[in-house]
């Protein structure tokens, strides 16, 4: 089983087409896409997935403000969207659904807001009350954290002592990123500051111990050329996790 989240920028506008050939070469059989929005290149993003067997998709996107980031979750399974007591308020930015897989599971896509918003520890503490608390089985939370550990994930310093905390918390209590429990001390970024030009690792996925046996590979990849994210369709690599049948 292949699960792909991916950060598709502003909706994808025009690269939806080029965004949608990516994620069919990549063959997924979940896709979580961040900034997904309920605009027309949005939605024909979801109509080419569900033409490749993507078919059944669960979003957080509003109609009522259809330019708002939010979240989609499309896979070759039913879908079914669940709501905990602890999961983060945010309109849009978070979407937990379980996927009836032959082996099922639940995926908790997230998109946490910047530091600057005020709102992104609350956001962060709540994903780890839900981890804490979980009870359901064979889970992976996913998507952009905009967080990362401080002096590995990095370039240049930005990351703060309780974004590590956090990541080290969800370790705690059974919830690895899986790219660093395969790759300890691997350089990857998946965005880079459109000015500075520095790399920082913000999206990952956390893979609890239910589902850690499962855990096969995990890779950040730029749809770009072969020089890496030039010319990629979206500012964020995407996020390839692999899983034993």
């Amino acid at each position: 089983m292949r699960i792909v989240a991916w950060n598709i920028r502003a909706g994808g506008g025009q690269r939806v087409g080029r965004i949608s050939r990516y994620l069919e070469r990549w063959a997924p059989d979940a896709v979580v896409l961040s900034e997904f929005r309920a605009t027309p290149p949005s939605l024909e993003l979801a109509r080419s997935l569900a033409s490749h067997g993507l078919s059944h998709q669960c979003t957080s996107a509003s109609r009522r403000n259809p330019r708002a980031n939010a979240l989609l979750v499309a896979a070759r399974w039913p879908v079914s969207p669940l709501r905990l007591r602890a999961q983060p308020r945010e309109p849009g930015r978070w979407l937990l659904v379980s996927v009836n897989a032959p082996r099922p599971l639940l995926l908790g896509a997230m998109h946490v807001p910047n530091r600057v918003t005020g709102r992104k520890y609350l956001f962060l503490d709540s994903v780890l009350a839900c981890a804490r608390r979980w009870r359901l089985g064979p889970a992976l939370f996913l998507g952009d954290t905009n967080s990362g550990r401080r002096g590995l994930d990095e370039e240049t310093p930005v990351f703060s002592a309780r974004e590590e905390g956090w990541i080290d918390s969800l370790a705690g209590c059974g919830w690895l990123d899986a790219f660093r429990h395969l790759r300890a001390e691997a350089r990857a970024y998946t965005w880079y500051s459109p000015n500075g030009q520095n790399g920082f690792r913000i999206d990952q996925a956390f893979v609890n111990a239910a589902l850690l046996e499962r855990l096969r590979d995990a890779a950040h990849v730029w749809a770009g050329t072969r020089r890496g994210r030039k010319g990629a369709p979206s500012d964020h690599a995407a996020l390839l996790v692999d899983f034993h049948e």
